[in-house]
């Protein structure tokens, strides 16, 4: 299974991401091994959807960074 993950960070913006171990990466973000949240920890989880094959994650990624996938975040998944 492939996972897309919302992060909530320590400045109150959001991360989207994707990886195939969500509790791997959430420990890399919150070590500070990920340069785009490094400087914004700690991280919350706020969201985590699996999907069958690593394609489909990384299309539902590309959709929720895209203005109207930004607009169903905010809208029904924080």
């Amino acid at each position: 299974m492939h996972y897309v993950y919302l992060l909530k960070l320590r400045d109150n913006s959001y991360y989207t991401g994707s990886t195939n171990d969500v509790k791997k990466r959430l420990a890399k973000h919150n070590k500070g091994d990920v340069l785009a949240t490094k400087g914004k920890r700690p991280v919350e989880l706020i969201f985590y959807c699996a999907f069958p094959t690593k394609k489909k994650a990384l299309e539902f990624e590309k959709y929720l960074k895209n203005g109207s996938g930004q607009a169903f975040r905010n809208k029904h998944l924080i």
